[in-house]
């Protein structure tokens, strides 16, 4: 039997984090979230690092998807909050931004680590970005980590 398990450590990986700017005073605290696991856990330098805000949700695809085309990364973490209002829009902008983050990870068979909270309230958005429910900015950090190594165990 092969096995294949990963750590998160990863020092030289070259990470981006695309972020939206559209309900920041969420994605603030899901981006400190990711930063800190990047440095803590991953040990990657800070230079190589890069952040790059965007207006909102249905923006992150597009942008992960050049970023993904560069081929400067090694994975690529997206960050964003998408809160149920009274109209459909909330879910076209949630499956469309999740559809397209799923398909620039398998075009480009790269980690893209989705941190994009789809919640029906404000209040659940904060529980979710770093109070009782932790912070889904650093479990999108860690996931990113580990997918870095596990697919260099397995290329």
């Amino acid at each position: 039997m092969n096995l294949i398990k990963s750590l998160v450590a990863a020092p030289d990986a070259r990470c981006a984090i695309v972020i939206a700017r559209f309900n920041n005073f969420i994605n603030d605290n899901l981006l400190n979230g990711a930063l800190d696991i990047l440095d803590r856990f991953g040990q990657v330098k800070n230079e190589n690092i890069t952040v790059v805000w965007v207006p909102g949700a249905y923006e992150l695809p597009l942008t992960t998807s050049v970023l993904a085309n560069s081929r400067q990364y090694d994975a690529i973490i997206a960050l964003g909050t998408i809160i149920r209002g009274s109209t459909t829009h909330f879910e076209r902008i949630a499956c469309e931004c999740i559809s397209g983050l799923t398909t620039v990870a398998l075009k480009h068979s790269m980690p893209v680590a989705c941190g994009v909270l789809t919640t029906n309230s404000i209040e659940q958005a904060i529980e979710r970005a770093g109070t009782k429910l932790g912070n889904k900015g650093a479990e999108a950090a860690l996931t990113a980590l580990e997918m870095i190594n596990v697919l260099k165990f397995i290329t």
